[in-house]
């Protein structure tokens, strides 16, 4: 989506617009850490992690924060749900920064920090609460959000058990040829999208998908514009959780 960005910028008025096009996957991949805005960490859907030691965490933590100490956190790891947005934050900014290349290196797509770790977020006037912790099970659902549809439905309809669905693959006929595709799903690019609406049946529920989720929801916003009854799949497929059948070409 940075070129549309990029291009809604320009449209605004701005002159010196630049694209960075591989975007935060190629940044965190790097190895460059990535932060959580405040109202993200106040009320987002995610795992929020205290790093420090577990007196600390009893004086002072974030609102919501699991104490998870940094040193337990390499036996806690498979208590982390893979597809939750981690957010991490200490009182020390190298420990923050080796958590989050421990839990990156280790599969886990979706981590960040609290800008300014602990100190940070309490001088910005986040809340904190202190006083004894009652447990420090880490419990996550995910929450859909609009226009998403859940990963057990998606699966229904590739595995042939829902008659009612069309399912497209909204990535391009490369990368089905490299990766291979869904059962019971038709390869229709994002671009294509709009030139091949009249081949859409309007009497089924369209669920999109693509490799992350960031074209799907696009796709999404252009068919729910049309008029059609449609959902889109916000997931990476490489995830263990998206265990759909693929066929190679």
């Amino acid at each position: 989506m940075t070129t549309q960005n990029a291009g809604l910028a320009k449209k605004l008025g701005y002159k010196n617009v630049r694209a960075y096009l591989e975007g935060e996957p190629a940044w965190a991949g790097a190895g460059n850490p990535t932060y959580s805005l405040k109202s993200y960490v106040d009320k987002g859907n995610i795992v929020l992690i205290d790093l420090r030691t577990s007196e600390k965490a009893v004086n002072g933590r974030i609102k919501r924060a699991v104490s998870v100490p940094y040193d337990d956190l390499e036996d806690r790891m498979d208590d982390i749900p893979r597809n939750a947005p981690v957010i991490l934050y200490s009182d020390s900014a190298e420990e923050a920064i080796d958590a989050l290349d421990d839990l990156r290196s280790e599969g886990f797509k979706h981590v960040s920090l609290v800008e300014g770790n602990y100190s940070g977020w309490v001088h910005s006037g986040g809340t904190t609460v202190s006083g004894p912790i009652a447990s420090t099970e880490i419990s996550w659902v995910r929450i859909l959000g609009p226009g998403e549809v859940s990963v057990a439905d998606f699966k229904k309809a590739t595995d042939g058990g829902d008659p009612n669905v069309f399912v497209i693959d909204s990535r391009t006929p490369d990368e089905v040829a490299q990766l291979g595709i869904f059962k019971n799903t038709v390869n229709i690019s994002l671009d294509e999208i709009p030139n091949r609406m009249q081949e859409f049946p309007k009497d089924k529920t369209i669920y999109v998908h693509c490799s992350t989720g960031a074209r799907a929801e696009m796709a999404y916003q252009e068919l729910k514009k049309e008029g059609f009854k449609v959902k889109f799949l916000y997931l990476t497929i490489s995830d263990p959780i998206c265990d759909c059948e693929v066929v190679k070409l």
